[in-house]
């Protein structure tokens, strides 16, 4: 399992030098979280995109598109042609995912704090028709700093969204700028179900996923902790990697630490 990690975190190191474009180490932050959605949890039909009984997955922190991308392309749900064509003039691959181009892909997000808001408005619909799918949202710690997350929270909480699952990358990027209280207290508080969880722990997140598929009544978060960039030394944590991008050299390095993993 880690080194079909290492091997994914270097198509994305590629994907992201060959185009000039993308972001890395939120790439990194977020790999086994969709790993673990996309083969062991989401119920899609890769026949069927559209399937009315499909589960619903929204990456609201939109910037970390190329670790879907791979991790789609990896199910077998989107060519290499497309992945190697990422950010190129009329490709359908962007910085940010684009419903309107890519199967599987639910929302175009990019724009921090509008993604839960989405997925609440799915959740409520499908609890309306008395239907069973489910709808799972990627969010960042960051993007837990905006106004309109909170407010989705308590309309959540209000309607009794139980078909929703929240995950928070808790890298700690939003620490650059402003103290992040307590996520997990913060979340109970708005009266949500809270579990927390190793966001790089692949069975300990699915054990976190399958126990809060089981609790109802209540939307359910799952505060992942992770660690920005994530595999290679002098990327993790925070500063200038945000949007880098590799030089020949930095290439290198970074290919050379993920095949020692």
């Amino acid at each position: 399992m880690k080194k079909i990690n290492s091997e994914l975190r270097k198509i994305i190191v590629d994907v992201v030098t060959k185009s000039g474009w993308g972001h890395i180490p939120s790439s990194f932050s977020i790999l086994e979280i969709l790993k673990v959605l996309y083969f062991k949890f989401l119920k899609i039909n890769p026949k069927n995109p559209e399937d009315i009984n499909r589960d619903y997955f929204i990456l609201s922190k939109g910037h970390g598109c190329v670790a879907l991308y791979t991790v789609l392309n990896r199910k077998g749900l989107l060519s290499n042609k497309d992945l190697s064509n990422f950010s190129k003039v009329d490709a359908i691959l962007g910085e940010h995912p684009d419903a309107t181009k890519i199967k599987f892909v639910e929302a175009s997000c990019g724009s921090l704090g509008h993604g839960l808001s989405f997925a609440i408005g799915i959740a409520y619909s499908l609890k309306l028709q008395k239907k069973r799918n489910r709808v799972v949202v990627l969010v960042g710690d960051g993007e837990c700093q905006e106004g309109t997350v909170w407010e989705a929270a308590h309309i959540a909480r209000n309607k009794k969204l139980d078909n929703l699952i929240l995950i928070v990358d808790y890298n700690k990027s939003g620490e650059q700028l402003l103290p992040i209280d307590n996520l997990n207290k913060k979340w109970k508080s708005f009266g949500w179900k809270t579990f927390v969880s190793d966001g790089h722990n692949e069975s300990e997140l699915l054990h976190n996923l399958k126990k809060a598929d089981k609790y109802k009544n209540l939307p359910k978060v799952i505060i992942a902790k992770t660690i920005k960039g994530k595999g290679v030394s002098f990327i993790e944590g925070h500063g200038p990697w945000h949007h880098k991008i590799p030089n020949k050299e930095e290439y290198n390095k970074i290919i050379q630490e993920l095949s020692d993993e």
